[in-house]
């Protein structure tokens, strides 16, 4: 069975949308200093800065994901920060790497749907 280009289009958007409220969210937390992501940085290990640092690629993310033109760049951006997360709640904090590897496989989906083809980005997903 397959789905319509406008159904596409639409489930598409609406894991854009998604994921860049949830990481709009995630990374204003960090860039505000929530107190709950200066203890998890301070668990990392690496200094407060790389709290900021990260805050901001989210919150860039975010932003990429939702501008036709830059979604893929977004999506990969983000995609590629979960798996850093991914392997830092496995390697170095612990707890649960679930949530991360959630917003890694939607992230990667909406990289994979908006990758270049032939040399072309596809922006809207309507090409398959």
């Amino acid at each position: 069975m397959s789905l319509s280009a406008n159904t596409n289009r639409r489930i598409l958007w609406t894991v854009r949308v998604v994921l860049a409220l949830a990481f709009g969210a995630a990374g204003t937390a960090k860039l505000a200093g929530a107190a709950q992501m200066v203890q998890v940085f301070d668990l990392i290990g690496a200094g407060q800065w790389f709290r900021y640092v990260t805050g901001f690629v989210e919150v860039a993310g975010a932003i990429l994901l939702l501008v036709p033109s830059t979604g893929f760049v977004g999506g990969l951006l983000l995609c590629l920060t979960m798996a850093f997360a991914v392997a830092t709640h496995l390697l170095v904090i612990g707890g649960s790497p679930v949530p991360a590897i959630v917003l890694a496989v939607l992230s990667g989906f909406v990289a994979y749907r908006l990758r270049p083809v032939d040399g072309v980005l596809v922006f809207s997903g309507a090409a398959r």
